[in-house]
């Protein structure tokens, strides 16, 4: 599996967060392509040909990004705009990113009780839905997304421990069915509770 991973991040050498978790992934061996994407394009002229072929020839595509006032960085939003093209991810002819992988990694500096979903709190995966939306309209598996609260005010093991996490299971080709990979993980989470409490 050949693993592409775009980091929007406005400032990544400066960053804890960000930065930890691109080298962990990088060190893990496990990513084919590691771009930082606000150095690539400085000025925001993105080259929409190189980015989609990269796109063509990597099958999971990472989506590395800070929150930002409960979306995206900028250089993301305008990405998405010029590179997911009609006739290229959508359209009569729009089929070049059919059957590949949608991963999205975001740090929330909130925390997670701001993002309860209750009342005029929406969760983080509410907030994340265009992304879902996108992958099913450009015909991409939308894997479980990754996020960690309180970004900016974690300590260096919680960040580093996240990482170690993403590395563990970047690259796991059962993730490519989300739906099937959520009810195996739900199924054992139950298991280890009845094996805890002694009824299994």
């Amino acid at each position: 599996m050949k693993i592409l991973n775009l980091i929007f991040h406005p400032d990544l050498s400066g960053s804890r967060v960000n930065k930890t978790w691109k080298q962990q992934l990088d060190e893990s061996g496990k990513i084919t392509t590691s771009r930082d994407m606000y150095a690539e394009y400085p000025d925001f002229q993105i080259d929409i040909e190189r980015e989609q072929r990269l796109l063509r020839e990597h099958d999971r595509i990472i989506f590395q990004f800070p929150m930002f006032w409960y979306s995206v960085p900028p250089l993301l939003k305008k990405w998405l705009d010029d590179v997911l093209a009609y006739d290229f991810a959508y359209g009569e002819n729009g089929d070049k990113l059919k059957g590949k992988d949608m991963q999205v990694i975001v740090s929330v500096g909130g925390r997670e009780k701001f993002y309860s979903g209750f009342d005029i709190f929406a969760s983080v995966p509410d907030l994340l839905r265009p992304f879902q939306l996108t992958a099913n309209l450009v015909q991409m598996n939308y894997l479980v997304p990754e996020y960690m609260f309180e970004a900016d005010a974690s300590e260096v093991g919680t960040i580093e421990s996240f990482g170690r996490t993403l590395a563990k299971k970047i690259d796991d080709p059962k993730r490519s069915d989300p739906r099937q990979y959520l009810y195996n993980e739900m199924t054992s989470d139950v298991e280890d509770s009845y094996e805890e409490l002694g009824l299994k």
